[in-house]
């Protein structure tokens, strides 16, 4: 894995343990896994990043090596909210007031409502492989609820899909994530099982439902009072998305985020759904056109 030069940390944050690695030099940039992944999926691209950027990857709060806290009727220590407030602090932590952010599914979700709880800390914002939440859930079709069925499967009341997961882990990480366009070939074998491995730990699969679980509810409440307000994205929004999968086939992506954004541009690439695994060299070039044009 390509983290050699990268030093392991965890962070105290509250009542969690934010785990992550740290290395290079030069702008700060936070990174943010998706599901059902962990910081892991940066490995092809973290080392060449490292040659521009002080790059910070995290496992999101419920994921990887990070903490994964008792949870509340409401949802609430896994709505996107907190979740976004652990990884400022974080970057904070490190001395890092005001950063870079790029971000893949659950991690671009958290990615979303920190640059509006936090207009001061993100610089530039890139959200990979993803439409707005609430849209997503209003704009809901047959093609994608088939596509992505774990959306409303992972949302049912406790323990279901606890038990029905929890028996066999694996099979669930190799189903949701082979179930795609490119197959299991664009992840290394020794990424693939870590995140097997992480979904085994006790209480994993609880805290990856109850982020969903979360997302159904007080994070769209959340979304719909900054809709109400006029409330928007400031900062300069890059959204990339990958030509074979559900966000090219369901949504129109600049149109939804234009809607809840003020400086949106993007376009697709030619992948699937894992953009840093399945399209890392793309993902790279795109990242240092719209990162390195900022001065710090």
């Amino acid at each position: 894995m390509s983290f050699e030069d990268f030093t392991p940390f965890r962070v105290a944050v509250g009542d969690v343990d934010i785990f992550g690695v740290k290395g290079g030099a030069g702008p700060p940039l936070l990174l943010l896994h998706g599901h059902p992944q962990s910081h892991l999926i940066w490995h092809k691209c973290a080392t060449q990043l490292a040659e521009h950027f002080t790059v910070i990857a995290t496992d999101l709060r419920g994921y990887g090596a990070s903490s994964r806290p008792p949870s509340d009727a409401h949802h609430t220590p896994y709505s996107k909210r907190v979740m976004a407030a652990d990884q400022v602090a974080v970057m904070r932590h490190f001395g890092f007031e005001r950063f870079l952010v790029c971000a893949h599914d659950r991690g671009a979700r958290v990615a979303h409502r920190m640059a509006l709880d936090h207009p001061d800390a993100v610089e530039r914002l890139m959200l990979l492989d993803i439409a707005p939440t609430l849209a997503m859930y209003e704009r809901t079709d047959r093609t994608f609820a088939t596509l992505y069925f774990h959306w409303f499967f992972l949302i049912q009341p406790e323990p279901l899909p606890e038990m029905l997961i929890g028996a066999h882990p694996e099979v669930y990480v190799d189903r949701v994530m082979g179930g795609r366009h490119a197959g299991l070939a664009p992840f290394a074998p020794e990424a693939l099982a870590a995140y097997r491995e992480a979904l085994r730990q006790p209480g994993a699969v609880h805290a990856m439902c109850e982020d969903y679980r979360a997302s159904a509810t007080i994070d769209l409440e959340h979304d719909r009072a900054d809709i109400e307000r006029g409330h928007k994205l400031g900062c300069p929004l890059r959204v990339l998305w990958g030509e074979e999968g559900a966000i090219e086939k369901c949504f129109d992506a600049l149109a939804e985020w234009r809607l809840v954004a003020r400086d949106v541009s993007g376009r697709a690439l030619p992948c699937g759904h894992y953009i840093p695994e399945e399209a890392p060299a793309d993902l790279v070039a795109e990242m240092l056109a719209f990162f390195e044009a900022i001065e710090q």
